[in-house]
């Protein structure tokens, strides 16, 4: 695989993955919570499995089939209903921004756990991507603390899985940069989320699955989205320019924000994309902190 093209592929990666928050709160709309997150993961698990293979489960140390397992689909799930559950379209893109503190946070239990070498500038990069989602969470009028503690306590739950899927997501990359070792368990994972979802559906009771064209047109764009995202990193990763990739995944956030609005019709304060481009900035801090050691 030639080396630019490769790092091409991992780029379309982010680009799909920008548009999962607007999709999967689309399908949630009207699917519901957890039976269009299971819609989406079962999809995804197909493509999965024809994109990038079901992996060789006996190669893995029970470490990381153990903890990757529960931390991946414990986040994906945490995800998926975050967004499903918030109260508005405007604060599930809001939510969404709060999942972002997650490659932040990965640079700190890099730093932590995996002696990850660092300076000093990952405790401004730090504390720029935490202002950034507080002024996400402000309103119109950026940082405002009863604006923000109105938000929350308006949908808690949401929030909640959003800041804890942060957590989660970044504890999963310190886990599988460890004790991976090269094995790539994505598809057994997603599969997992998917069977996780359906189970919670099955025991629970959920909202009648409403299918109309514009629905199931953007079901399968978002499982298309997530199965190949998945296979498109690996390729930009194993073949591709990493540095390239870590600092534009950076981005993210603003670029995942900005697909939201157009495909949710919402439309964000300017307050908002200041919060937005701190979370970008301060999540570029972290990782310049990691690759300036001096």
């Amino acid at each position: 695989m030639d080396r630019k093209r490769a790092t091409l592929i991992g780029l379309v990666a982010i680009l799909l993955w920008s548009t999962m928050v607007g999709l999967i709160r689309s399908v949630s709309e009207g699917l519901g919570p957890v039976g269009g997150a299971a819609m989406i993961y079962t999809i995804s698990g197909l493509l999965c499995l024809v994109t990038v293979g079901f992996p060789d489960i006996r190669r893995f140390s029970t470490r990381y089939l153990i903890a990757g397992s529960v931390l991946f689909v414990s986040y994906e799930i945490f995800l998926a209903l975050s967004l499903g559950y918030a109260a508005t379209r405007p604060q599930a893109i809001e939510v969404g921004m709060v999942n972002y503190l997650w490659p932040s946070l990965t640079i700190v239990f890099a730093i932590l756990f995996n002696g990850q070498k660092t300076n000093l500038w990952v405790i401004p990069g730090l504390a720029i991507s935490l202002l950034g989602v507080c002024w996400v969470l402000g309103g119109e009028q950026g940082l405002h603390i009863d604006e923000i503690i109105s938000n929350i306590v308006s949908s808690p739950l949401s929030y909640a899985l959003a800041f804890a899927g942060a957590f989660i997501w970044a504890a999963y990359c310190t886990v599988t940069s460890k004790f991976a070792k090269g094995q790539n368990g994505i598809t057994l994972f997603v599969l997992l989320t998917a069977l996780s979802l359906w189970v919670k559906y099955a025991l629970s009771s959920q909202p009648e699955m409403v299918f109309s064209v514009p629905v199931v047109v953007k079901l399968l764009m978002c499982g298309v989205a997530l199965g190949f995202g998945y296979a498109s990193w690996n390729i930009g990763i194993l073949h591709g320019n990493v540095t390239v990739l870590a600092a534009v995944s950076y981005f993210t956030p603003v670029l995942s924000a900005a697909l939201a609005a157009t495909l949710l019709n919402a439309p964000l304060s300017f307050a908002f994309w200041q919060g937005a481009l701190m979370v970008c900035a301060g999540s570029l801090l972290c990782w310049y902190a990691t690759r300036n050691k001096a």
